[in-house]
C-alpha cells in the first residue's frame, strides 16, 4: 500500500507513505543510522551501535512490520513502526516512532501517529502497545495525546492505546486530494479528537 499526505504544517512539507518491506529497507536503515545519540537512546531505550541498528532494520523487513515513513526528497526523515502481534510475547501489536532532530516539533510525529492508527484499524487491531524511554518526554506527550495510559517500570514507560476509543478521521472522497481537502480533513479530525477528549471531563463543544 502506498499513499501521499499533504500536511497542514507550515514546516513539514514532505510526504507520508508505507514503505515496501524489501526494496526500501535501506531507507529505514539509513534513517535510523542518522539518529543522533540522544535520539537513538530515546528510540531504543539505550545507546545502540550501528550493527544493532542494521540488524534491527533487517528484522523489520522480514517479520511483517509495517513502516509508515515521512519522506523529504525521497529520504526518510521520520518513521512509525507497527510490529505484528506474532512478534510480541503477549501477542499484542506494538508501535514505535522515530523523527530526526531537525524535524522535531513540526507535527511530523502526529501525522505519523494518525496514519499508523488508520493502518492498525485496517488490520483489525483493537489495542496497541507503546513503550518509550522514561526520559523521552516528547514521545510520552504524543502517546498521551492519542489516549495511551503510560506506566513507569524498569526505566521505561509502557502503555496501551484503545483503538475503539479513537475518533475516526474523515476519509478522502477520491484518490486525488487537493491541499484544501487535506486541510479540511485535518481540521475535522482535530475537532473530533478534542470533542472526544473534553467529553471525558464532562465538557461539551458544539
Amino acid at each position: 500500500m502506498s499513499y501521499h499526505d499533504v500536511t497542514a504544517s507550515k514546516a513539514a512539507k514532505g510526504t507520508v507513505r508505507t514503505l515496501s518491506q524489501q526494496e526500501e529497507l535501506p531507507l529505514l536503515r539509513d534513517h535510523l543510522l542518522r539518529l543522533d545519540q540522544r535520539s537513538r537512546h530515546d528510540r531504543f531505550h539505550g545507546f545502540m551501535d550501528n550493527s544493532f541498528i542494521e540488524g534491527y532494520a533487517a528484522k523489520c523487513a522480514s517479520d511483517g512490520t509495517v513502516i509508515i515513513a515521512y519522506l523529504e526528497d525521497g529520504v526518510v526523515r521520520g518513521a512509525a513502526e507497527l510490529h505484528p502481534p506474532e512478534t510480541s510475547p503477549d501477542l499484542q501489536p506494538e508501535i514505535a516512532f522515530s523523527v530526526e532532530a531537525g524535524l522535531r516539533r513540526q507535527g511530523v510525529g502526529s501525522i505519523l501517529f494518525r496514519k499508523l492508527i488508520e493502518e492498525a484499524r485496517a488490520k483489525g487491531y483493537r489495542t496497541l502497545r507503546i513503550t518509550t524511554g522514561a526520559q523521552n518526554d516528547a514521545m510520552r506527550a504524543l502517546a498521551n495525546k492519542f489516549g495511551a495510559h503510560l506506566t513507569f517500570r524498569y526505566g521505561e514507560s509502557t502503555g496501551t492505546i484503545d483503538l475503539e476509543q479513537q475518533p475516526q478521521p474523515e476519509t478522502a472522497r477520491s484518490a486525488g486530494v487537493t491541499p484544501l481537502d487535506a486541510l479540511r480533513a485535518v481540521v475535522q479530525f482535530n475537532r473530533a479528537y478534542w470533542k472526544f477528549f473534553l467529553g471525558l471531563y464532562g465538557w461539551k463543544i458544539a
